[in-house]
């Protein structure tokens, strides 16, 4: 049984060039400086997007492969594989999902056997929910089975992040003007949660320190009532400042494996190159 997995470039993949020996395919979101339009992760990386974004004052925007993108894909991997998943960003943040599923619909008189999947999530948790799937697989479970496990483990995530540019949530039009306003004369850092799929305020703080202390108090909480075992430190560009986070947690939380991801340049354009965020799932999943 071959199945290809098929994301998105919200996804954090460390090494894009042997994905396709993991059989996960990537396709790029897209993101627009003024007229001019780049592929994430192919003609535009996370450092090339901050410098641009400090350097050019036009508008920018992302927007989610077409339909066409994901039928193309679709049609050219059922030629090599049994079975196709394809797991993407919340829905609630992209049109990518929607793309993906309307790809699947078009195709399933000639295609059926494509299963499509809202991980309700983003970035490096989305990658987690791939791997999962990628080991029940391994164990020869069948691809009903492995969607129906992952839908059941995406409900126990949580993710957890500090906004480090208000500016840019900002100009992304995921804040009002006076929220921005209020923010920047308080000096007031929103930390963002994601509940079902959708972005909802958590709580605000005033520093960084502050922000990270609140976000280790959430972990204590979960801890109550979950087995957790990995923990990811979600990044901009301030991957040394995740690095040193994670050397305290670990002294914290010796008994948790903890790891340094970025969040990716599509998610930097709304959310700023010094965002920090957490997150996790439940380990103790029933399939």
């Amino acid at each position: 049984m071959k199945i290809a997995w098929v994301t998105d470039s919200t996804a954090y993949v460390q090494n894009r060039s042997v994905s396709k020996e993991n059989h996960i395919y990537i396709v790029p979101m897209n993101i627009i400086f003024g007229e001019t339009e780049y592929q994430d992760g192919v003609d535009l990386s996370l450092e090339e997007l901050f410098s641009k974004l400090k350097e050019e004052k036009v508008e920018v925007k992302t927007s989610q492969p077409s339909i066409g993108t994901f039928k193309e894909l679709f049609e050219q991997l059922s030629l090599e594989y049994d079975y196709i998943i394809s797991i993407h960003v919340s829905s609630h943040f992209s049109g990518t999902f929607s793309s993906a599923y309307q790809a699947a619909e078009l195709l399933k008189e000639s295609v059926p056997n494509i299963y499509c999947i809202d991980s309700k999530t983003l970035s490096n948790p989305l990658t987690e929910l791939i791997m999962f799937g990628q080991k029940l697989q391994a164990i020869g479970k069948s691809p009903e089975d492995i969607k129906k496990a992952i839908e059941k483990k995406l409900v126990t995530g949580e993710v957890y992040v500090m906004v480090g540019s208000l500016e840019q949530l900002h100009k992304s039009g995921r804040m009002n003007g006076l929220s921005f306003f209020l923010g920047s004369v308080l000096n007031i850092k929103p930390m963002l949660s994601i509940q079902d799929g959708k972005l909802e305020v958590k709580d605000k703080v005033r520093s960084i320190k502050k922000g990270l202390s609140r976000m280790s108090d959430l972990l204590d909480e979960a801890l109550k009532t979950k087995n957790i075992t990995n923990v990811s430190v979600l990044h901009g560009l301030n991957r040394n400042e995740a690095l040193d986070w994670i050397e305290e947690l670990s002294h914290a939380y010796p008994d948790i494996q903890f790891g340094a991801y970025p969040l990716g340049a599509v998610i930097g354009v709304h959310a700023g190159a010094n965002t920090i965020g957490i997150s996790w799932f439940e380990e103790n999943i029933e399939i």
